[in-house]
């Protein structure tokens, strides 16, 4: 689009003889000005204090003085079914996974019933949950592997647990845990957000805060330490208004926004 001016200064005729140029004056050499190092950025936050192990184990006894025995919220009633239900949980609510399993597991409860119920049937009870039909496909065919390459029984290592479709480290994590007793350290979203909050273990992955965690928590609580920190984080260390005015350890919590 053109824009005309509001006003153009119209040009008189210059009738007057130029002035005679003037010799020109040599310029003065100026000194070259040496930039210098730049000065390290002033910190706008101070630094987070690390947690001294006192302080940790403060925190963990804490935990366990309100609640001796945290349970998991996903509803089972064997390994096979716990790791179902891992599965069935990502992106999904425990809640809405427990809805869908609780008639589920009444008639497929094993490997063999779970194959024996098929993809199209499973699909119909577990219809609820987000990405179901990927989550079908996925539970049947580690039902199958389970039968074909560990006799029937949930495996019990990491790697083989990851094997099984549909299974990553967070489901591997949460199995061993549950149904077999091992120190690990599953780091779903309320753990991953507690871990970097608080100033525990922060990192830019589930796995840092894994292991950063793992190194900082005394081992007399790790059986149940990450039941302890899903709960913190889904109940009181909300995502978007934590509820610090009720929190166990705000007085110990690094957050520099915290509300109390």
């Amino acid at each position: 689009m053109l824009i005309v001016p509001q006003y153009i200064p119209i040009m008189a005729k210059i009738t007057r003889k130029p002035a005679p140029r003037k010799a020109p004056v040599p310029k003065k050499k100026t000194k070259a000005v040496v930039a210098k190092p730049n000065a390290p950025a002033k910190k706008t936050l101070k630094a987070i204090k690390r947690w001294t192990p006192a302080e940790v184990h403060e925190v963990f006894s804490r935990f366990r003085k309100a609640n001796p025995e945290p349970k998991g919220e996903l509803e089972h009633v064997n390994p096979f079914t716990l790791l179902v239900a891992v599965v069935l949980s990502a992106q999904a609510t425990d809640a809405g996974v427990n809805k869908a399993t609780r008639a589920l597991f009444e008639v497929a409860d094993t490997p063999q019933k779970m194959l024996d119920l098929g993809e199209e049937s499973l699909r119909e009870y577990i219809k609820t949950i987000g990405l179901y039909r990927t989550k079908a496909r996925n539970v049947i065919a580690l039902s199958a592997k389970v039968l074909s390459e560990f006799g029937g029984e949930v495996p019990r290592t990491r790697a083989e647990i990851e094997s099984l479709p549909g299974a990553g480290r967070k489901t591997a994590n949460v199995v061993l845990n549950m149904a077999f007793g091992e120190h690990t350290m599953a780091v779903d979203t309320h753990v991953f957000r507690v871990g970097n909050r608080t100033g525990l273990a922060p990192g830019k992955t589930p796995l840092e805060v894994e292991l950063g965690l793992e190194k900082v928590i005394p081992a007399e609580f790790m059986l149940h330490a990450h039941h302890w920190l899903i709960l913190h984080g889904r109940y009181t260390c909300l995502a978007r208004k934590p509820r610090c005015e009720v929190c166990l350890i705000n007085d110990l919590c690094r957050w520099p926004e915290k509300t109390v």
